[in-house]
């Protein structure tokens, strides 16, 4: 009798993490984790559970209730042939240590002359959606993607977060995981064995012939949403998620434009100023010849994030806000 086929293993988004975290404290005996409520509490979200009983305090750490701490801690720790992992619990909080991340962890090495490496990789978690208020909801990349020195990557699906966290944690330099709060129960395969997925390449999520859906994060959900509802106004949308910002997989974007002719760039942060204005000019720029239209962007209103549920609903973009946008742009 044939031997029955392996059931593929399926972890929600913050197991993965999880998993992602231990292959790397199992891999390299120089990495750690230090921050906020990561050991005893697990971190606020559970994605470190389990960790502080299994590689002990020394590896597991609790820091006090500073942000520029914990970010000095993984840059002086790696400068000294460590490999942390820090952890800066909100996105928002990188107010709170902005100076050792701008003038130090992206810097250090160029001021070093390139003498030494900084293999930090530092998680936060990005996004609204939960009701969390101005304070704890925002989409902030644009930041950090500003500074030369930082690499920085935002992992859409439970496979893509364990495989970019390993990927983070073997780069020599500082890499800067952007996870987001409303995937974590999102369910996908995730295999048992280590691999990484490649920093600074874009994955085609759909294939299509005459729409080209650039999506950041937990938007590249709603454009497959949006993807299946354009079919009706017979637009066949290719959906990509860059996975990574910083670098830019600026090749990939726009082979598939000069395909398709047209393309949308949907983020979750702040339209104003969002990364998707540089994905914009670098379609145009390398692309220009080839669109049949504006480069379109969605983006979330100029506000901070609303705690009310109604008016945050109203506040993130979603397929519908995709679908209009296109339609706008196409004229239908």
């Amino acid at each position: 009798m044939a031997e029955a086929a392996t059931k593929p293993r399926t972890l929600p988004y913050v197991a993965a993490i999880t998993d992602g975290v231990r292959a790397v404290l199992n891999e390299q005996p120089t990495a750690f984790v230090a921050g906020e409520d990561v050991a005893e509490a697990g971190s606020v979200y559970g994605y470190y559970n389990g960790l502080l009983k299994e590689f002990g305090p020394e590896r597991v750490i609790d820091t006090p209730i500073s942000e520029a701490g914990i970010v000095g801690l993984g840059v002086g720790a790696a400068a000294a042939g460590c490999r942390p992992i820090i952890d800066i619990m909100f996105m928002d909080f990188l107010g709170e240590c902005m100076d050792e991340v701008a003038n130090q962890m992206a810097k250090i090495r160029f001021m070093f002359g390139g003498n030494t490496s900084l293999p930090v990789t530092m998680l936060t978690m990005a996004g609204a959606g939960a009701s969390l208020a101005a304070q704890h909801s925002q989409s902030l990349e644009a930041w950090i993607c500003h500074l030369p020195g930082l690499k920085v990557v935002m992992p859409t699906t439970p496979y893509d977060a364990k495989g970019l966290i390993i990927a983070a944690a073997r780069d020599d330099n500082p890499v800067i995981v952007v996870l987001n709060k409303m995937s974590l129960a999102m369910q996908g395969e995730v295999p048992e064995e280590d691999y990484e997925i490649p920093i600074g390449k874009a994955n085609i999520v759909r294939q299509g012939s005459n729409l080209t859906i650039v999506a950041l994060g937990r938007m590249m959900h709603e454009a497959l949403k949006a993807a299946d509802q354009l079919k009706e106004f017979g637009i066949d949308a290719e959906v990509i998620d860059p996975r990574s910002l910083q670098p830019f997989d600026t090749d990939t974007v726009t082979a598939s434009v000069r395909k398709t002719h047209r393309a949308i760039v949907v983020h979750e942060a702040v339209r104003f100023g969002g990364f998707g204005g540089e994905i914009a000019a670098q379609i145009q720029e390398q692309a220009f010849d080839y669109l049949d239209a504006p480069v379109g962007r969605v983006g979330a209103p100029f506000s901070p994030v609303p705690f009310s549920p109604a008016l945050e609903a109203h506040y993130v973009p979603n397929a519908e806000r995709i679908v209009a946008e296109t339609k706008r742009l196409l004229g239908l």
